[in-house]
This record gives structure tokens, C-alpha cells and sequence, in this order.
């Protein structure tokens, strides 16, 4: 496979993320049909990777996100979106084997094998919205509530059962492995997943007590600061042994780590155990972390670590809301994220991140399209982001 038939696949910083925004733009009016075809067709042009190593921001599921967002409106994308989805529920069955002879063996577990980018919960998003009655999806939730809910012994030490031995970033070190908190690759991410499921009526043995475990981690690990609660983006072996983090101060909010997306996980998990208190608490959180000090700190666009991401995850959780601090703020929001969508460069330029949907442009027009219409994405594409 090339280079550029790799990038075509990629969501994350691709021709994938760049042909999903003009699929929405398309739906929208503010484009065109025609162009987001042609981006289509770029994404599909060679051999589509549904191995092992395939997840939703990369290979078939990330192309079966795209063509199930266009085949509603065009029929003849229809067959193809059906063929893609048996890859995709091919995928998942290979790679839930490999995850229980995995759990089988008592190692630990990688960020690979669950996480939304590259693991189960990711695939386990798309079939939540497009395949919600398999059997693949029913073992995902089994699968992520074992992670929940069964913790590894190490050394006498009990250990979530998300924990990962490697690092977080290369540049990171924690020796000993980590638990991650954020939604991109930790707990929030399960939590999401979890409650999002139980939602719309998808539960499994052992789900609700699930969230409940997750719920109760990051009760355990908030921190009260002075510009309101905020949890570790991830916690060491020493930091679990201590029963605190090493650090007093937050990092930087964002979805993909930090006190917007673990806010809107938490305001999702007290939806669907219908509990108004955590409910209360959670949206307090995240409307706290929506103050012109906190967004201050920020200095990019993007989804992932920028402003777009905040602002969706906002906008989504201000939706679902018992009272109107969150839906305050939008304007407020909204004006940042105009304010720092700066021309990121086309997409033939050779510059990754100004294509894609994380960091670059791709993924501030989709949230800028949301500001502008002020309604939910036609296309659904932020159920990528596990806030919906």
C-alpha cells in the first residue's frame, strides 16, 4: 500500500477527515455534491486496509464512517458502505479474539487494542450508531465492561483494568505503565462508550455497574482548584500508591484530555443512570472550565487539543443540559473559535496536520459549521468524538 493510499485512510489526518467535512458542507447547502465526491473518491481510489492494526480513525472503519454519511443522500454509495461494514464487523471479531487471549494471559492491555482512535471503543462508536443489534457490538460492551470492572494484580497491586504498560507519549515517561484518564485514550473514552450505549437501550450484563466503577474513579481523582475541579490526564504507579497526583495544577483543558471531555463523559454517564445530582455536578464542571481564564491557556485550533474541540463537546453537553450555564457560553465560544481558525493551507500542500480532522483544518470548519447553523451535524460525524 503507498503513502497516499495510507493517508487517504487516515481520519485523523487525512483525505478521510478532509472528505467528511465536505460531505457535511455538502448536506448543509454550504457546498457542493460534486466536490465532496471527488474527495470521496480520492479516499476509496486504492485498497482499503481493514487489517488488525485498522481502527476508526484509520483503514475501514475510518471509510465506512465517511460512506455511511453520504449513502442516505446517495444510493449508489449504498452497496458500498453495506460491503465496507462486513470488513468492519470482520475486523471486530478478530480483534475481540485477540483482546480476550490477551485478558486470557493477564497482560496488560494497550492503548491499540481499547482506545477510540485505534482500539474497540472506537469501532465499538461506529457500530453503536450504524449496526446497534450485533452480536460485535453486544461483545464490545461485554469487552469494555470487563475492562471496568476486572482489575490486573501486579505485584500484590491492583491496577485498572485499562492500564497500559507503555507510555502515554514517547517524550512522557512513566515507568511501571500509566492509567489514562481522557477520552481519547482512557477512562472518559470507556465511560463515553459505556453510557452513550445504555442511552439508546444497548446494555449488557454488568454495564451499569460498569459506569458506576468508572463514575467513581474519577470521583476519586478530582482535584478542587481555585478555577474549579480538574483531574490528572493520567496517573503513574506511584501516583495510584499515593492516592493523589504528583502535580497541584491542571494542564490545559481540551476534549482529548482534561475536565471538557471527562465533564461531558460524567454529564452522559448520570443520563443514562438518571441520576440529576451527578448530572448537576458534571455540567458545573465543564461550564467551570469554560471561563475566559481557563480558555485563555488555549492556544490551538484544532479539535483534539484546540478550541473546535471544546466548543463541540460544548455545544453537544449544552443539548442535554438541567440548566443554562453551558449554552451561556456558546457565543462566547463560538467567537474564540473564529477568532483561531486561521488558514491551516489546502490539503495538497504536504502539510499532514493542515488536512486533517484532529489538529487541522478539516476539523475546525466541521465545529465552525456547528456555530454557524447552531443545529446538530447532519452527517453525525462528532459521534467520532464519543460526546454523542
Amino acid at each position: 500500500m503507498t503513502l497516499a493510499e495510507v493517508a487517504g485512510q487516515s481520519l485523523a489526518n487525512g483525505a478521510a477527515g478532509t472528505a467528511l467535512m465536505h460531505v457535511e458542507r455538502a448536506w448543509t447547502g454550504c457546498g457542493t455534491w460534486t466536490t465532496a465526491q471527488d474527495h470521496i473518491r480520492r479516499v476509496v481510489a486504492g485498497p482499503v486496509d481493514a487489517a488488525e492494526h485498522a481502527g476508526l480513525y484509520y483503514g475501514a472503519p475510518a471509510v465506512a464512517l465517511l460512506l455511511q454519511a453520504v449513502a442516505d443522500r446517495h444510493p449508489r454509495y449504498r452497496a458500498a458502505s453495506q460491503t465496507m461494514d462486513e470488513h468492519v464487523l470482520r475486523l471486530t471479531r478478530r480483534r475481540l479474539s485477540n483482546a480476550a487471549a490477551r485478558i486470557d494471559r493477564e497482560e496488560p492491555a494497550a492503548f491499540a487494542e481499547y482506545d477510540l482512535f485505534y482500539g474497540l471503543t472506537g469501532i465499538g462508536a461506529l457500530l453503536l450508531r450504524h449496526h446497534p443489534d450485533s452480536d460485535e457490538l453486544t461483545g464490545i460492551l461485554r469487552y469494555v465492561v470487563t475492562l471496568a470492572t476486572r482489575p490486573r494484580h501486579e505485584n500484590g497491586v491492583a491496577l485498572p483494568g485499562w492500564w497500559v504498560a507503555h507510555d502515554p507519549d514517547k517524550i512522557m515517561p512513566t515507568p511501571g505503565g500509566h492509567a489514562n484518564f481522557g477520552m481519547a485514550h482512557g477512562a472518559a473514552g470507556l465511560l463515553s462508550f459505556l453510557a452513550l450505549a445504555a442511552v439508546h437501550g444497548r446494555v449488557v450484563d454488568g454495564q451499569r455497574e460498569a459506569i458506576s466503577v468508572l463514575t467513581e474513579w474519577f470521583e476519586r481523582w478530582r482535584q478542587d482548584g481555585t478555577d474549579g475541579p480538574w483531574w490528572p490526564q493520567w496517573i503513574t504507579r506511584e501516583e495510584l500508591r499515593a492516592g493523589h497526583p504528583a502535580h497541584t495544577r491542571p494542564g490545559r483543558s481540551s476534549w482529548c484530555y482534561g475536565t471538557v471531555g471527562i465533564a461531558r463523559a460524567l454529564q452522559l454517564a448520570a443520563l443514562a443512570t438518571d441520576d440529576p445530582q451527578r448530572q448537576h455536578t458534571a455540567e458545573d464542571a465543564l461550564a467551570a472550565s469554560l471561563t475566559d481564564t481557563q480558555l485563555d491557556r488555549i492556544t490551538e485550533p484544532g479539535l483534539c487539543h484546540g478550541i473546535a474541540g471544546i466548543y463541540q463537546t460544548a455545544y453537544r453537553a449544552s443539548l442535554n443540559t438541567c440548566g443554562p450555564s453551558i449554552a451561556h457560553r456558546l457565543p462566547a465560544l463560538a467567537d474564540r473559535l473564529a477568532q483561531h481558525a486561521r488558514p491551516l493551507g489546502e490539503e495538497d500542500n504536504n502539510q499532514v496536520d493542515a488536512a486533517g480532522l484532529l489538529t487541522g483544518r478539516a476539523g475546525v470548519e466541521l465545529a465552525l459549521e456547528t456555530a454557524r447553523r447552531g443545529t446538530p451535524p447532519h452527517t453525525g460525524w462528532d459521534a467520532c468524538l464519543l460526546i454523542t
